[in-house]
């Protein structure tokens, strides 16, 4: 019995150790240059549905359920969907845009597992015709998937897909 409980405390002691070394948020973006003005990129990026013409979750499951509310490309705008294991549950809210600059989000997942993250958009001009998208997202780990975040990397589970949604986005837009 003594034992046992030596055991136990062990084990608490280590999983109270790896929450607290645990990372408590994290930051992936990705970035691509484009030879097209910041008028014609800002058009792809603003609203819900162009977005989908170059999300590569789209493309996982193009037999995915998807709803919109709201009008698109405002405030307040939702794009529901709900697919298959690669894509899951979830939706993204529009919550700030900075007209021909930025756009952010409130990124909810409601399956494989509930989590809440807020992705942004960016678009900067560059010299002449040229224009530069940064995708990314934030958010916080709670326990105990801080946990697992010791032995995954968010930018490894996500930033290829940003990779391949924003090189998307560069060819439909040479198309």
């Amino acid at each position: 019995m003594y034992t046992a409980l030596i055991i136990i405390g062990i084990l608490l002691a280590l999983v109270i150790l790896m929450a607290l070394i645990a990372p408590k948020n994290y930051n992936v973006s990705r970035s691509i240059d484009f030879d097209h003005s910041t008028d014609i990129v800002w058009e792809n990026l603003k609203y819900l549905k162009k977005q989908q013409e170059w999300s590569p979750w789209a493309k996982k499951d193009p037999n995915m359920e998807q709803k919109f509310t709201g009008i698109d490309g405002e405030i307040g705008a939702v794009s529901y969907w709900n697919g298959n294991k690669e894509v899951g549950e979830g939706e993204q809210e529009i919550t700030k845009i900075v007209e021909g600059k930025r756009i952010e989000q409130d990124l909810r997942f409601l399956k494989p597992y509930k989590s809440q993250s807020d992705c942004y958009m960016e678009l900067e001009e560059l010299d002449g015709n040229r224009s530069k998208v940064t995708w990314g997202f934030t958010g916080n780990n709670k326990f105990p998937m801080n946990i697992m975040m010791l032995f995954m990397s968010m930018d490894k589970m996500v930033g290829k897909d940003f990779e391949q949604g924003l090189q998307n986005l560069k060819n439909n837009l040479n198309k």
